[in-house]
């Protein structure tokens, strides 16, 4: 089967992988090189990396509502174009080219969190279960009929980081999975029940920002949810601080913020309901540190009040 490959960062180039074992990829589009580092060079995605490993061609063109994109990918003469985390929108134009259609590597069990940040999401909603779909790709946002899925549970230990590697994982299984049985013709499309949709909206740096008069447990998964990017950050004083580890404790009733005690492990903070032990923090400038080798370098003691006010 002659494939299309659409993608760009890690998540995308675990399913580019296992796809060139199994199929013809006679093409991969992802998004133009991007500055990055202290430098600022510019550094091509994941996919194009891999790509080129392999000799597959790569076209990063900036839009695909363009003729000239349009052109070079229906000269391509491919059966079906996957899609994974791409970043760009994919126009009518565009889906009808392959004869197959376009299908998507999604990072949840749609239609529940349909979007952007769908793993982040599913970890900060107290979600036990998430999992990828493929599905088939429509005008909409994730709202094509879904062809395959796969679950996978959400431990308590999981962060952002941990899930994506498993769901890439899966995401890699579940697409040569769903090529093979649409050779075969097995697979057959359901639905998706919009009223039971929810919305993954983007990840910002001004959400993970601690509010400490929620609850400890909400803010425990708010600390894995948003790692490693864009991490739970609090203030002391006029510095920043990034929480990397805490874990839910029992704490006494205090203004929410307020430091409660320091031990070998952790700093205790009181939350709106609870309390939060952070166990792992970083300033600027610093490494991410231990609680009991943070405080060494870092004035902090019982009684002192965490965030802006």
């Amino acid at each position: 089967m002659k494939i299309i490959f659409a993608g760009t960062p890690q998540f995308a180039a675990d399913a580019l992988e296992a796809l060139l074992q199994e199929h013809e990829v006679v093409a991969v589009l992802t998004q133009p090189d991007r500055p990055s580092g202290r430098g600022m060079q510019l550094v091509a995605s994941p996919v194009k990396q891999l790509a080129q490993q392999h000799g597959v061609p790569v076209l990063q063109p900036v839009t695909l509502k363009s003729e000239q994109a349009q052109q070079e990918i229906a000269a391509l003469k491919a059966d079906v174009m996957i899609v994974a985390a791409y970043g760009l929108i994919l126009p009518k134009a565009v889906l009808q080219i392959p004869r197959l259609g376009c299908l998507n590597i999604h990072a949840s069990l749609l239609p529940r969190w349909r979007g952007a940040a769908p793993i982040q999401r599913a970890i900060l909603a107290g979600d036990r279960e998430t999992g990828i779909t493929i599905m088939q790709m429509d005008e909409g946002l994730d709202t094509g009929d879904m062809l395959l899925k796969i679950s996978c549970p959400i431990t308590a230990e999981d962060t952002a980081e941990t899930l994506h590697d498993k769901l890439a994982e899966l995401g890699a299984q579940g697409i040569v999975e769903a090529l093979r049985e649409l050779e075969q013709g097995k697979l057959h499309p359901v639905r998706q029940v919009s009223e039971n949709a929810t919305y993954a909206a983007k990840l910002s740096k001004a959400e993970a920002q601690v509010d400490w008069t929620r609850s400890a447990s909400e803010l425990e998964r708010n600390v894995r949810g948003y790692f490693p990017f864009p991490v739970a950050n609090t203030q002391s004083g006029e510095t920043p601080i990034k929480i990397l580890k805490a874990s839910v404790v029992e704490g006494k009733q205090a203004t929410p913020g307020t430091v409660l005690a320091i031990d070998r492990d952790a700093i205790h903070v009181a939350c709106g309901d609870g309390a939060l032990a952070l166990k792992v923090l970083q300033k600027p400038g610093g490494k991410a540190l231990p609680a009991a080798q943070f405080v060494q370098g870092f004035p902090v003691k019982v009684g002192d009040r965490f965030g802006n006010s």
